[in-house]
């Protein structure tokens, strides 16, 4: 079960690592955007430094409207597993996002009163 944190405004915060494509790690935090509908997003900047393998371009809906992003296959590590996962990466993501899949295989526990806030596995 991995511990998160609040940020200033509320959000939910996790540390994931993301693996380099010669196998190096790197520690950042991640949003959780229950209104992205994706794995894993990201600056196209930070994929491209990872060496991820582009797989094609991809039209998806946003806040703002229709996109266009790259998609892109990456590896991270989170809750103690190794986990390959399609990356959406775009200009000026500010944040690196984690999404809905997510909750599709691990629960969500969000008590921001007691500053309690975790996911993982039942």
């Amino acid at each position: 079960m991995m511990q998160g944190y609040f940020g200033d405004k509320g959000e939910l915060f996790f540390e994931i690592d993301l693996i380099a494509a010669d196998g190096s790690a790197v520690t950042v935090n991640a949003l959780l955007d229950t209104g992205f509908t994706g794995w894993l997003a990201m600056d196209i900047q930070d994929v491209e430094s990872l060496g991820w393998s582009f797989i094609e371009k991809r039209e998806m809906r946003t806040a703002r409207g229709d996109a266009i992003f790259d998609l892109y296959v990456g590896t991270i590590f989170l809750d103690g597993q190794e986990l390959i996962v399609p990356v959406l990466a775009g200009e000026q993501i500010p944040e690196i996002l984690i999404g809905l899949p997510w909750l599709e295989t691990r629960r969500l526990v969000v008590d921001r009163k007691a500053g309690l806030l975790t996911l993982g596995e039942d």
